[in-house]
């Protein structure tokens, strides 16, 4: 069976998840990720990551790094001209677009 993509979980009721939380149950299962851990990242959407960082570049690194994997961030930059949430508004990307991008840049490098 196809792994449900990340940004189809962005914003979605019953669960309303944020960016770093779309991230993490799109890959639920390869990552054996709890419900609450996706629920602990509720705190790292909408431009409230570490330094400001899109939420969903920075959940997509901190899931590679448990494997071992190097982070996204320069290819995720290369897109977007940016790491930066409010910087990447402002380019006129959505947060799905973000979700979407983050999502597939996983799955390029696991």
């Amino acid at each position: 069976m196809q792994r449900k993509k990340s940004d189809s979980y962005f914003h979605v009721l019953p669960e309303k998840l944020n960016c770093a939380q779309s991230i993490l149950k799109g890959f639920q299962k390869e990552f054996n990720i709890s419900e609450q851990e996706i629920e602990d990242y509720r705190a790292w959407g909408g431009g409230r990551a570490e330094g400001g960082v899109c939420g969903a570049v920075f959940a997509a690194d901190r899931l590679l790094r448990q494997i071992g994997k190097d982070s996204v961030a320069e290819e995720f930059k290369q897109v977007t001209g940016s790491l930066l949430c409010t910087d990447i508004k402002e380019k006129k990307f959505t947060c799905a677009e973000l979700v979407r991008l983050a999502d597939e840049l996983i799955e390029k490098n696991l």
